[in-house]
């Protein structure tokens, strides 16, 4: 009786002194965190005109030159709040459980109560203070050492370098991850790197800043574990703007009944296993459930894709004026055609064929429904997991050819289509080819977007124009860069 006296005695001290400990804790936090505002806004307020005047004119001149917004005040005084609100409840839940390790001890008589009072062993024990204390008090750590306020005497000294005081947005997010991604990297030694810079920025989409919660749901994992099966919110966040999106340091997630893909000479036109893709996302959970016959397929872009009869009848045997052949575009250019790039909903069949004729073919493809990308690579073809806010990452004149098709329709609004095509004009090199494969739109809009495809001055292979319907046109067009030597 008396080691189980002795024993609970000794937990409720431990739990007394943790108490005490994070009591003080929060206090010196509170106590820090209101000095450290009070010294900026004294010196903001009560400085010498002149250090105001300097002030000024670094948060409203330097740092919107150079494209940043001035230090963001509300942005640390969340981040304040947050670390004090995580403490608060850690407080409250230690003070909780010390509440009922008293009551349990209490009720000696009641033996299942005393049993998890009296009998918590060292390894429960431990696993408490991992779990309860250590790690929210390490997140707390963290993110007061990750809040950054810039010195006034640095800022500054910044208006005469034009060094920026704060990283961008190292105040606005909250997820540990999200924050280490987006400050700045100085070089080891501050040794200027292969770019001759002495640090590196890794860079995220603006519209980020919009989609915080989902980037820190995306974001909040263990470094260095499995990354959750979150895929979907990635892309969901790259088709919103936030793209590129942040590298992740955790490790990216297979599908358990993975098989060894097939030789390049199979794989082209055969459906890949069903145990190589990752199915949870999606309405399917098999290719033979992509058919165009099932009505919920998941997908409503490319209908057919998934169908290898099929997709091997495309630009290799007759349709209508619309559908022009491979061979034909190709003895356009005989011989020049070596690379290009395929932007449409697709799984590859473009650059399957293409392969056919030795010219190789990047393909860009999203998961829109339905595993594309994954179909491609398992194809033995060369995904690009792109959107079409990202400029394309290829050097400019570049590739030989660039083909569309079933990717820009009759939705799409002029200027951002203006902003693409001067993109691929970038990439396209003097004598490559564009080839517009069957774009869709209203007939009250043709004019407008055969517009956006002659301002180029391309010379003109082959144009067509095809009814799709009363109110609704094809459009498809071989078209070659001009040279445009200066």
């Amino acid at each position: 009786m008396e080691g189980r006296f002795s024993t609970r005695w000794r937990f409720s001290r431990i739990m007394a002194m943790i108490q005490i400990i994070i009591g003080m804790f929060v206090i010196f936090i509170s106590v820090a965190s209101l000095h450290r505002f009070y010294n900026v806004s004294n010196l903001l307020h009560f400085s010498s005109i002149g250090a105001c005047h300097k002030f000024d004119a670094i948060t409203e001149g330097i740092l919107h030159e150079g494209g940043y917004a001035p230090f963001d005040l509300k942005a640390l005084s969340e981040r304040i709040d947050e670390v004090l609100s995580q403490l608060s409840e850690l407080q409250e839940k230690l003070e909780s459980t010390a509440i009922k390790l008293s009551k349990n001890a209490k009720k000696g008589k009641d033996k299942k109560v005393s049993t998890v009072g009296e009998n918590i062993t060292l390894v429960e024990f431990q696993r408490f203070l991992e779990d309860e204390v250590i790690r929210p008090l390490y997140d707390a750590h963290i993110s007061l050492r990750l809040t950054r306020i810039p010195r006034p005497e640095d800022a500054v000294l910044g208006a005469h370098s034009g060094a920026l005081t704060e990283d961008p947005l190292v105040n606005y997010f909250t997820v540990e991850e999200t924050r280490k991604y987006i400050t700045a990297k100085i070089n080891r030694d501050d040794v200027q790197n292969v770019y001759g810079l002495n640090k590196t920025y890794n860079t995220i989409g603006h519209t980020c800043v919009l989609m915080k919660e989902e980037l820190e749901k995306y974001m909040n994992y263990d470094v260095g574990s499995y990354c959750g099966d979150d895929w979907d919110l990635g892309q969901k966040l790259m088709l919103g703007g936030c793209d590129p999106l942040p590298r992740r340091r955790c490790l990216a997630r297979a599908s358990k009944l993975y098989q060894r893909p097939l030789p390049i000479n199979e794989s082209l036109w055969t459906i890949p296993d069903d145990g190589n893709v990752r199915w949870g996302k999606y309405k399917c959970r098999d290719f033979k459930c992509l058919s165009y016959r099932n009505l919920k397929r998941g997908y409503n872009k490319c209908v057919g894709c998934f169908d290898m009869e099929k997709e091997k009848l495309k630009w290799v045997s007759n349709g209508s004026l619309v559908d022009f052949m491979i061979k034909d575009v190709l003895n356009v250019k005989p011989g020049e055609i070596r690379i290009g790039l395929d932007v449409s909903v697709t799984t590859g069949t473009f650059a399957a064929r293409m392969r056919e004729f030795n010219v190789t073919i990047v393909s860009t493809a999203l998961n829109l429904g339905a595993p594309f990308s994954d179909t491609i690579a398992l194809r033995g073809l060369i995904p690009l997991y792109t959107t079409m806010s990202q400029r394309l990452p290829f050097f400019d004149n570049t590739m030989d050819l660039i083909h569309t098709n079933n990717f820009m329709d009759g939705w799409i609004e002029l200027q951002l289509m203006d902003f693409i095509l001067f993109d691929w004009d970038r990439v396209l090199r003097p004598g490559g080819l564009l080839w517009v494969d069957r774009f869709s739109c209203a007939r009250k809009d043709l004019d407008d977007y055969m517009y956006m495809f002659l301002q180029f001055r391309y010379k003109k292979h082959k144009w067509v124009v095809s009814f799709k319907s009363k109110t609704e046109v094809y459009l498809s067009a071989l078209l070659e860069k001009p040279p445009r030597s200066l």
